[in-house]
């Protein structure tokens, strides 16, 4: 029988051993955060996965992450750690029913949130991260934009860059999206001096209460570099337990403790060690359709 350091060691002997590089999205446990090659947000670890040496990719976190690390890398081979590691969020949406939003809607250009489907970014014109979202919207050119698929993004976006004509769909992240005001109201009673940091993705009425409002690459950052001591965090809560690690001296508390995306935590240390001895995960194939088309709204985004 392992242990979970035991576990650990021997992961990393494998994964020299089979030449693997493994990434884990900020959002998994921190057992899986300290074996991996590189910690971040999803657009961020397909980066690093097209410039790491190793030819196979383990991406520790949901199904549109590892597509995205095979659009970009397509020469590599790319695993998941779990094969129903979804997002609901990115799947809310079918490809047909975009088609048809199109159809209604024909000045308008399509902006995807990078958290969708493969299959959806072959429609869009662009691709947009939590970080990069605002920026990108304003040199965007078009007077006219279907925001999908999430529309608490969007609201944000639209705030910062209200010159252009928004539709959005009825979707979201259903995890954020259960964070309310009466949490922040809750939270802020009990840590008056706390700063509120939450991710974009939460409804409107706990952004517009934030002191600040960004991905979780920014929501850490922001951590590192302010002289405060007190932190409520409002996005999925592996990111307290992460900042307690890194930030023992200062405190965070979650905005919700209801705020766990169950997606992530499918994936265990166990099923990890069952990738790199090849009897685990699931790899991603897609056809040369799909890489093409889904890449254009990519490069743009870079572009």
């Amino acid at each position: 029988m392992l242990n979970t350091t035991d576990l650990q060691k021997e992961i990393l002997r494998l994964k020299h051993e089979k030449g693997v590089c493994i990434l884990a999205h900020a959002y998994e446990t921190h057992d899986i955060i300290e074996i991996a090659d590189y910690v971040g947000d999803s657009f961020g670890l397909s980066k690093q996965a097209k410039d790491a040496k190793e030819n196979t990719i383990l991406m520790c976190g949901v199904r549109f992450m590892a597509e995205t690390v095979k659009i970009l890398s397509p020469e590599k081979k790319v695993i998941l750690s779990h094969p129903d590691a979804g997002c609901p969020m990115a799947e809310q949406l079918s490809v047909d029913e975009l088609k048809r939003l199109k159809k209604d809607l024909p000045n308008a250009k399509v902006v995807a949130y990078i958290n969708t489907t493969a299959a959806l970014k072959c429609e869009c014109d662009m691709c947009v991260t939590s970080a990069s979202a605002v920026e990108l919207m304003k040199s965007l050119d078009s007077d006219e934009v279907l925001f999908i698929p999430d529309p608490n993004l969007g609201s944000f976006v639209k705030k910062a860059v209200p010159n252009k004509k928004y539709h959005f769909i009825n979707g979201g992240c259903p995890v954020h999206m259960g964070i309310s005001y009466e949490d922040v109201a809750n939270a802020k009673a009990k840590h008056p001096n706390a700063k509120l940091l939450v991710h974009p993705e939460c409804k409107k009425e706990v952004t517009q209460c934030a002191d600040y409002v960004g991905s979780t690459t920014g929501i850490m950052g922001y951590v590192k570099n302010i002289d405060e001591n007190e932190f409520i965090i409002g996005t999925e809560n592996s990111i307290v337990e992460h900042l307690k690690f890194e930030y023992p001296d200062k405190k965070f508390y979650p905005l919700s403790k209801k705020c766990i995306c169950s997606d992530m935590k499918l994936t265990t240390l166990v099923d990890v060690y069952n990738c790199l001895l090849g009897i685990g995960g699931e790899e991603i194939v897609l056809d040369e359709y799909t890489l093409k088309n889904a890449r254009r709204a990519i490069d743009n985004m870079l572009n």
